[in-house]
């Protein structure tokens, strides 16, 4: 029984992964807190990402004020962008003092009627009946997996949701939330300046789960943070934009996808040649000593 379990598990999460693309697009950007774009300024960006084959949009409740998802929904309206050939996801949970919000603390919130009318606010907002994604944007030490399955199961039900995941969880927290139901995804933070779930559990949970990994931030600080340890990445990757015919951006999210995980970076430029670039890098095989060689310079030591 459980290895028929097992075995409908890792199918599902085969068919999972196979729905999204490669390069996912973060919009936390595309609101209030970056580019401020119009609504045909975000229409034009749906647009230009569809017609490259970029169709995964990575949404979060808290983008923007809470802003985003409803200004992302009215120019996805008006783009004619066809709702099945894209995939949305959107995630719940934080909560802070904003206008719509008036939060005495910045807290996590996973009761069952929370993360439902959540959801609810997510659907009307993005102008669609369903999500592909729901995440937990972050763990609580006060959620409590009954409460949280429940509500996935009631939005499954309806058909809101297509598949549950969660965003900076650990194996553990993960492990308390399958005693309730599978987990499909994981969202968190990887970049060859911020690789501690190389090391942690994290990806080889991902790995032996079949769950898909998803990386925020996956340029982490090189463009940031002029360091002794960005300096030691940009020597070692100066010879290889030459070798691959890459930018650094195409070669820092090589690095991350070469990991067997099958990482999907999301992707949170709103500048279309650095989408453009980013879709290419998921062309590029990195060599296994080129691997080693970027995470020695990271690390600032060979490995043991």
């Amino acid at each position: 029984m459980k290895l028929l379990r097992d075995f409908f598990l890792i199918s599902q999460a085969m068919e999972e992964e196979d729905r999204y693309s490669k390069i996912i697009a973060g919009t936390m950007t595309w609101g209030s807190w970056g580019k401020q774009f119009s609504t045909a300024q975000m229409t034009d960006m749906i647009q230009y990402c569809f017609g490259m084959g970029l169709t995964t949009f990575d949404h979060a409740d808290i983008y923007g004020d809470y802003t985003n998802e409803a200004s992302f929904g009215t120019a996805f309206l008006q783009s004619g962008v066809p709702r099945d050939k894209v995939q949305l996801i959107t995630k719940c949970g934080i909560q802070f003092d904003a206008e719509t919000r008036p939060n005495r603390v910045k807290h996590y919130e996973y009761g069952k009627a929370y993360i439902i009318s959540s959801v609810e606010r997510s659907l009307k907002s993005l102008q669609t009946d369903y999500v592909d994604m729901l995440l937990l944007h972050r763990p609580s030490p006060l959620m409590h997996p009954g409460e949280i399955g429940e509500a996935i199961r009631t939005l499954q039900k309806a058909g809101k949701i297509r598949s549950f995941g969660v965003s900076n969880f650990s194996p553990s927290q993960i492990a308390v939330l399958e005693t309730e139901l599978p987990v499909m995804g994981n969202q968190v933070e990887f970049s060859l300046t911020a690789d501690e779930v190389l090391y942690d559990g994290t990806l080889d949970d991902c790995l032996a789960h079949k769950r898909m990994a998803m990386s925020w931030s996956p340029l982490g600080a090189f463009f940031r943070e002029k360091t002794e340890r960005t300096a030691r990445i940009r020597k070692a990757m100066e010879p290889m934009t030459e070798a691959y015919g890459a930018s650094y951006d195409q070669l820092l999210l090589a690095w991350i996808m070469k990991h067997p995980a099958n990482v999907y970076p999301v992707v949170g430029t709103a500048t279309k040649e650095r989408l453009a670039d980013a879709l290419k890098a998921a062309t590029i095989t990195m060599d296994l000593q080129d691997w080693f060689i970027l995470h020695e310079a990271s690390r600032g030591q060979e490995v043991p």
